[in-house]
């Protein structure tokens, strides 16, 4: 069995609580009754609906222990309030795994997939623990850090925000040792009257939480690195930069892909490195050297933080790639769906234009969300890049991509609809072997449902 990662009474004491109906150990935490693990704490939070409606299932299906507000049946810690004593087991974690060096990823892009890799690298190094999808808000992050064992060597959080003020106590929460913030960029500036400064400044909010002496991992080509870098010096920590600007820490030389990885030439502290990962996008080529300063940051030999990008796979619906075959032959499908904005696009169209293909590349688009009294500019701006990155096909979906519908010309439309799931039978019929066919949009305007169409079609799955 797994070691106990909380007592009933070391919760107890970590969250002013009462144990009742006697102690129990848990090996993990859940606050969904319908994810469960058994040997898990079920913490019975109030949302849409109040997680004390759920602690008998949560029981039956093998949860340990409960920590609730009210009185129940089962083992369980009572407390005034069960999202404040998230909160404080939180905390409890962080300071009882008082060796362990603690990274921060925030960023307009990439952060996701950054902290992943840097979690890789961090597992070949020793014990370390990581976020777990995109658990980077109020609830994931406090949850990510009651989650932490006490043996933990090197641990990775990613950090989030819609508007100013949230990264600020998530930080704190933290107390990272380094930072990265990937890039800043139009991405929620509906909530920022000042645009892209007020998403700035926002980011910039990692740095509250910073331990003294700690290491800002900066992106030298953001327009807003000047700024950034002069908050994290502001509050005594060391800038560290990457990127292709001349003088980067990181230096990305190039980055050449190829079908289903690329390689990637650098210069770090002015050693020379090419090697290969399992990656296509040229956002690649950044994240990858960010991934290199933070794993050097957090005490990890450059050797293996090669090794662990070297190995580390595209994660779900961030352009993961796959073969699909029809009874014509196979297209490749690169799923760029759980997300989207103007600076990803034009990566993602970049490294399409890139790639040597037999048939047509096309791009399958639905709506970027959060951009604000902008968005059907930022959509209609999409152009040029489709054009530069030689695009044969484009199919839009919703109602802001019809604004970059009406500026294609005829030759690159594809076919229009105004949802994805209209669009999904216009792609399937088109598509055809020898295509490379990416998808990409906002999680919200459902670009996954079109990706999912298209991999239905693979006649290997069902001959």
């Amino acid at each position: 069995m797994a070691e106990p990662l909380w007592t009933a009474d070391e919760i107890a004491a970590a969250c002013d609580g009462e144990v009742m109906n006697g102690g129990f150990a848990a090996t993990g935490i859940s606050i969904d009754s319908r994810s469960i693990d058994q040997g898990d704490l079920f913490i019975a939070l109030a949302g849409v609906r109040d997680g004390h409606e759920f602690t008998d299932m949560a029981l039956k299906t093998g949860a340990t222990g409960l920590i609730v507000s009210r009185d129940v049946a089962g083992p369980a810690v009572r407390v005034a309030d069960t999202f404040v004593a998230l909160e404080k087991l939180g905390v409890a974690a962080r300071e009882r795994a008082a060796g362990a060096i603690r990274g921060a990823v925030t960023g307009s892009v990439g952060k996701t997939s950054v902290t992943q890799a840097v979690r890789a690298g961090l597992a070949l190094a020793g014990r370390a623990h990581s976020s777990v999808k995109s658990y980077n808000n109020h609830i994931g992050v406090p949850l990510t850090l009651a989650r932490m064992p006490q043996d933990t060597e090197r641990a990775v959080f990613e950090i989030g925000m819609n508007h100013a003020d949230e990264i600020t106590p998530l930080s704190r929460f933290v107390r990272p040792h380094v930072v990265a913030i990937t890039t800043v960029g139009p991405v929620h500036v509906e909530n920022f009257p000042d645009g892209e400064a007020g998403v700035a400044r926002a980011k910039a909010e990692i740095f509250d939480g910073i331990e003294p002496g700690g290491i800002a991992v900066l992106n030298a080509d953001n327009p807003w690195f000047g700024d950034l870098s002069a908050a994290a010096l502001k509050v005594g920590a060391t800038v560290r930069s990457f990127g292709r600007a001349e003088g980067s820490d990181a230096q990305l030389v190039d980055f050449a892909p190829e079908e289903g990885r690329a390689w990637v030439s650098a210069r770090l502290d002015g050693e020379a490195l090419r090697f290969p990962i399992l990656q296509t996008g040229f956002h690649w080529g950044p994240n990858s050297m960010a991934v290199l300063l933070m794993l050097e940051a957090m005490k990890v030999e450059r050797a293996i933080g090669i090794a662990a990008l070297g190995a580390f796979e595209p994660l779900a619906g961030r352009g993961a790639e796959r073969s699909v075959q029809l009874s014509t032959g196979a297209f490749t499908l690169v799923d760029e769906s759980y997300n989207a904005n103007p600076i990803s696009m034009a990566a993602a169209f970049a490294t399409l234009g890139a790639r040597k293909v037999s048939g047509r590349r096309i791009v399958v688009l639905t709506d970027m969300l959060e951009l604000g009294p902008d968005g059907p500019a930022y959509h209609a701006g999409l152009a040029e890049h489709l054009e530069a990155a030689r695009v044969d096909r484009v199919f839009c979906a919703g109602p802001l991509m019809r604004a970059l519908w009406d500026v294609l010309p005829a030759s690159r439309k594809g076919g229009y609809a105004e949802t994805a799931a209209e669009l999904s039978p216009l792609v399937c019929e088109a598509v055809t072997s020898g295509d490379l066919v990416m998808v990409k949009g906002s999680n919200g305007s459902r670009a996954g449902l079109v990706a999912s169409a298209l991999a239905a079609l693979d006649t290997a799955m069902h001959p």
